[in-house]
């Protein structure tokens, strides 16, 4: 017998971090749940786009009607770790009018002015949408807490910001969904390299990514405690192994259809008479 290929166990509860995770004990080459290679992630990230688009329109149609459900991806990682890849190769696979994107860049002077959720509240999904932070509210916890830029005590009051603000939007009827891709420092270098060597790839090079790079340790220290901190039972964290493009891809891709899936949106009804209108139709 052929043995078999692809998710052999539901990746989600082994991705999930949890309130003690240990980054150090996850490695970034490991495909959790997964059994088989390259092609054959490639093969059922195609394959299982199709189930995602239609369950990504069915979560459009019923909003339509009212039904409040929408979705929020957070992608949090290092420099090179494959958020971009994530939004073209997996949200790109649906319908772009469900969808709504945001990179968060560093803040502008009207925004440091602010609350740091008041940005991040003015990107929210409405019903019906997948939305996707590319970076995101914890990039104010993150690079904060390494570079100094607030103090020890702020910096935790944001902790239980971000918690109360997520329990909110649950409530609300937001499925979130948080996402830290684990990328290892060696394969980050390479991947760094690769934009050096390659022109169409220097758009992509920042020189300001060794300066992160050298402050490599104190980061991973920072989405420890950021990821003990934050884990909620209706938020939670999952950290994906990032090493393997595909497999990243394929992960992230799997817990947006388990989402989706637990939401089970129905298609709305019909608010005339079919028959009638079939009628109306071979008549015209």
């Amino acid at each position: 017998m052929a043995k078999k290929t692809g998710f052999v166990e539901d990746p989600t509860p082994l991705l999930r971090a949890g309130r003690s995770v240990d980054l150090s004990s996850i490695d970034p080459n490991s495909t959790p749940g997964f059994n088989g290679k390259k092609a054959d992630g490639q093969a059922l990230l195609a394959a299982e786009a199709v189930e995602l688009s239609e369950l990504q329109e069915r979560l459009f149609a019923a909003s339509r009607e009212g039904a409040p459900d929408r979705i929020l991806l957070v992608l949090q990682a290092m420099d090179t770790a494959g958020k971009g890849g994530i939004v073209r190769h997996v949200v790109g696979a649906v319908d772009p009018q469900g969808i709504e994107h945001h990179a968060f860049k560093a803040p502008t002077d009207e925004e440091k002015k602010q609350d740091f959720l008041w940005r991040i509240e003015k990107q929210l999904p409405g019903p019906g949408i997948i939305g996707v932070f590319d970076r995101s509210h914890y990039e104010d916890v993150l690079v904060h807490r390494v570079k100094g830029l607030s103090p020890q005590e702020e910096i935790t009051r944001r902790y239980g910001a971000i918690k109360d603000f997520e329990r909110d939007l649950v409530a609300q009827g937001t499925r979130v969904i948080k996402v830290m891709l684990h990328i290892s420092r060696e394969e980050q270098g390479a991947r760094l390299m690769e934009r050096l060597e390659r022109p169409d790839k220097y758009w992509k090079y920042n020189p300001g990514d060794l300066e992160d790079r050298g402050l490599w340790d104190q980061f991973q220290e920072a989405y420890q405690i950021a990821l003990r901190q934050t884990d909620l039972n209706d938020s939670p964290w999952y950290v994906v192994p990032a090493n393997k493009k595909w497999y990243a891809r394929v992960a992230v891709q799997r817990l947006l259809l388990n989402a989706l899936k637990e939401i089970n949106p129905t298609w709305p009804p019909a608010d005339f008479d079919v028959e009638e209108e079939k009628k109306k139709l071979a008549a015209s």
